[in-house]
């Protein structure tokens, strides 16, 4: 298949597809080499925590991730990121000539800080636990791995659908401002009747 080939199939490929995804299941995704189901998690209280309570808690954490195959941890940002305006503004400050203007710029660049600041810890935290297709779906397993992760001292939850969906949209698109995600374009417009 040529180059040109290639262009025109993935043309006529949904989004699913050209990023791998066979199904949204009911905690995850599948794919044509197995399962990702994702857990949500969140440390408890760490701002009360010594350092040296949150370094257990990062050790804990670390052993959990070396001691369990096929777990990953994926970290992303639940706020809007505003470094492209502050290099417009960086840019616009180098080429201003005037005192006023330049001062305005400034206190622009420094109130995004202070938003970036403020929402710094505006992070969210998911495992990753990969299933394979051969192997057997062991639901015990999905209850243990859980248990481990509270006995670690963190909050933790399946996620669903929607989360899942969420997680996409940032991680591909750095959407973090739509609140409910339709399965298919203009769902919200049919009604109960499919009218």
């Amino acid at each position: 298949m040529n180059r040109k080939q290639k262009k025109e199939l993935r043309q006529h490929q949904s989004t699913r597809q050209l990023m791998g995804i066979e199904q949204l299941t009911e905690h995850g995704i599948k794919t044509a080499r197995g399962e990702l189901i994702f857990y949500l998690i969140k440390p408890d209280n760490l701002s009360v925590l010594s350092d040296e309570g949150v370094r257990a808690r990062v050790m804990a954490l670390t052993n959990l991730l070396c001691g369990t195959d096929e777990l990953y941890l994926l970290a992303l940002d639940s706020r809007e990121s505003f470094q492209q305006n502050k290099n417009y503004y960086h840019d616009r400050l180098d080429e201003e000539e005037l005192p006023a203007l330049r001062e305005l710029l400034r206190q622009d660049m420094a109130h995004l800080d202070e938003i970036q600041t403020t929402t710094a810890s505006s992070r969210e935290f998911a495992l990753v636990h990969f299933v394979e297709k051969t192997a057997d779906a062991d639901s015990g397993h999905a209850v243990r791995l859980e248990k481990a992760i509270r006995d670690f001292g963190f909050y933790v939850r399946k996620a669903t659908e929607q989360d899942i969906m969420r997680l996409l949209a940032v991680y591909y698109q750095q959407d973090v401002t739509t609140e409910v995600f339709e399965r298919f374009d203009g769902e919200r417009w049919i009604d109960q009747n499919g009218v």
